[in-house]
């Protein structure tokens, strides 16, 4: 097996084991195509993505895996870790870390954050005059 696929196999085998999805499937969710689906998280999908794969990193380090099969294994108990935290979070604040947005609906967010900023100095002064 070339190394281009199994890096993509793995990367997919963290990917579910946090999000419980494929890449493919978290990307639809999102709504993306050719996007890049790193790109297209929030911050909270980007940490607990960094903690899969510094994860990974930690535990190869220490168990040094020998071949794709055992790397994968560790793929998917790195993946774990981020999904329990994942789930932990969930269930502190009740509501899912993984969601449909994307940049898109980010950029939105954010100009509208901006907009209404910029009409508080209006408001704020018609208020002061009214009295």
């Amino acid at each position: 097996m070339e190394k281009g696929r199994e890096y993509a196999i793995l990367t997919d085998e963290i990917t579910r084991a946090w999000t419980g999805m494929s890449t493919g499937q978290y990307k639809r969710l999102k709504g993306l195509k050719k996007e890049n689906l790193r790109d297209n998280m929030s911050n909270l999908e980007l940490v607990l993505t960094m903690l899969a794969e510094a994860s990974t990193m930690d535990i190869s380090r220490e168990e040094q895996p020998k071949g794709f099969s055992e790397s994968r294994q560790v793929a998917r108990r790195s993946g774990r870790v981020a999904g329990i935290a994942r789930q932990a979070l969930e269930a502190e604040t009740g509501k899912p870390v993984i969601t449909s947005q994307n940049a898109a609906n980010f950029r939105q967010l954010v100009t509208g954050i901006v907009e209404d900023a910029a009409a508080l100095p209006e408001y704020t002064r018609k208020r002061l005059e009214e009295g």
